[in-house]
């Protein structure tokens, strides 16, 4: 084992949404900062591209395995790599909507109430917006909370086949909008993400180091138990221990909850951080389902998604509970990434097996339909002879199928108006669990040390210098995807840590 004689004032755990946005922010600081990846840096023509023969080869499934409830193992789709998950997410950047924040009835359970409200992530948003250049425009959407200020970027030209949708849409007394989107308006590489607004700016800092393909194994506590005291790390065929006066864990919601439980020494048996028996439990992942309308007229195949539906969200006129989020997938030729090409091109080929990827995608309009799940105790990541397993039995299924069925039937109504559908013909997918998108809620926060993991400044009850900043402290889940309150609350937390480390 090699003691690496450095002594930083920041160690970053992973470079996703959390940790790549927040080495930005620490990064003027001109404190001492080590960010420790995984991965490595992703060659550009592996980003965010939809060629079948990336998910034939199923590029982006981890180099590992995990285990579901039955014991059975699978390859989840998780990218190691600088920028995390975000180097091939959709870079679709919505606010979680006001209520979001408070405690919530569902047809069969509760969304917890957050210690800190809309208000208190609004500025961060908008500083979020800036940072990950998000291109919208206000307006439309009867759930959008409010905002500070504009978008900083107006929303991108829609195509000519969705803008005939969204007039249609508007027809029903519905209220398509457009969806946010972070871009960095390059045409060689336009999806804006951690590496591009994070890391890349953060390592122009002398004081900033960045190693790759540093896998880290354990997190050691001094005697007392209340400090992380050395973050060991794999390095190739080397082991290293490396020392901070502040350790941030940025992994992931399943992968930061691993390592603390993985972590487990005298002073916490039951992992690292987890007096309250609360890491790993109530992991929460979105349902998605994927629906697709088949067209007799053919289009480009190649858009990006850029219209979103909430008039649903909190419900329908037979239905008084939360329902969901609805927006389309971008043409299969250009915007499709890779959590989102299992469920629609298997639905796709099975329906039309002898067609190749450009006529599937140029004879089709695809939706996704995202519902919150609700925390559980039982879902959860736990440690078991050192294999991860996830257990998970999604809930709250049939506000999910509400909507879907309450979707088709506009679709319906589109295909009469606009024509040139085939009549009637809505093919279904669900997401499986090897896809762990949106995955959140592994160490909540909270004020009560005994009911979460965190602090409102999601600092560990626990252990003083330990921090945990990515989708893993959210109470509850919204409908919404959480990218940009993840983003948003690193912002908030390296403001928090600005002033400790001054």
């Amino acid at each position: 084992m090699i003691i690496d004689d450095q002594q930083y004032d920041v160690i970053i755990v992973g470079t996703g949404a959390g940790g790549g946005t927040l080495a930005c922010k620490l990064a003027p600081t001109g404190k001492k900062i080590l960010i420790l990846e995984r991965g490595d840096f992703m060659p550009l023509e592996e980003q965010n591209r939809s060629d079948v023969d990336v998910f034939k080869r199923e590029r982006y499934h981890a180099p590992e395995q995990w285990y579901d409830t039955a014991g059975e193992p699978f390859s989840p789709q998780m990218n190691y790599a600088v920028g995390g998950n975000t180097k091939i997410y959709g870079a679709a950047l919505l606010r979680m909507r006001e209520r979001d924040f408070e405690r919530v009835e569902h047809q069969t359970g509760v969304s917890l109430e957050w210690c800190l409200k809309y208000a208190d992530f609004e500025p961060y948003y908008t500083e979020a917006e800036r940072l990950y250049k998000v291109h919208g425009t206000l307006g439309g959407d009867p759930t959008e909370p409010g905002h500070s200020r504009e978008y900083p970027y107006e929303a991108i030209n829609q195509e000519q086949e969705i803008e005939e949708i969204m007039v249609a849409i508007a027809t029903q007394n519905l209220h398509p909008a457009c969806l946010p989107l972070g871009l960095t308006r390059q045409d060689d590489d336009p999806t804006n993400d951690s590496e591009v607004s994070g890391i890349a700016p953060a390592l122009t800092h002398s004081n900033v180091t960045l190693k790759t393909e540093a896998r880290v194994v354990a997190l050691h506590t001094d005697p007392s138990g209340q400090m992380v005291k050395a973050v060991e790390t794999q390095i190739g065929n080397q082991t290293y221990l490396f020392f901070a006066y502040i350790v941030v864990l940025s992994c992931g919601a399943v992968n930061s909850a691993a390592l603390l439980l993985q972590s487990a020494n005298e002073q916490h048996p039951c992992g690292l951080a987890n007096s309250s028996d609360l890491v790993g439990r109530n992991l929460m992942k979105s349902l998605l389902t994927a629906v697709v309308q088949l067209t007799n007229k053919t289009n480009s195949g190649d858009f990006p998604k850029t219209v979103y539906i909430n008039d649903f969200y909190w419900g329908d006129t037979d239905f008084p509970y939360p329902m969901g989020h609805i927006y389309n997938t971008g043409g299969l030729l250009s915007d499709i990434i890779f959590a989102e090409a299992p469920p629609l091109l298997s639905i796709l080929a099975k329906y039309m097996p002898d067609f190749g990827l450009k006529q599937l995608a140029t004879r089709s309009i695809g939706w996704w339909i995202q519902t919150e799940d609700l925390p559980d105790l039982n879902n959860r990541v736990r440690i078991d002879h050192n294999k991860l397993y996830i257990d998970y039995t999604p809930n709250n299924l049939e506000a999910h199928d509400r909507l879907v069925y309450r979707w088709i039937e506009v679709l319906k109504t589109l295909e009469k108006d606009l024509g040139g559908f085939q009549r009637g013909t809505h093919l279904r997918g669900e997401v499986p669990i090897q896809v762990m998108a949106n995955q959140c809620g592994t160490c909540r926060f909270g004020n009560d040390r005994t009911t979460s993991v965190l602090n409102p400044n999601c600092r560990t009850h626990d252990v003083d210098n330990l921090y945990v900043v990515d989708s893993s402290f959210f109470p509850s889940n919204a409908s919404v995807s959480p990218a940009l309150t993840v983003i948003a609350n690193a912002l908030r937390v390296g403001d928090h840590l600005i002033e400790r480390l001054m």
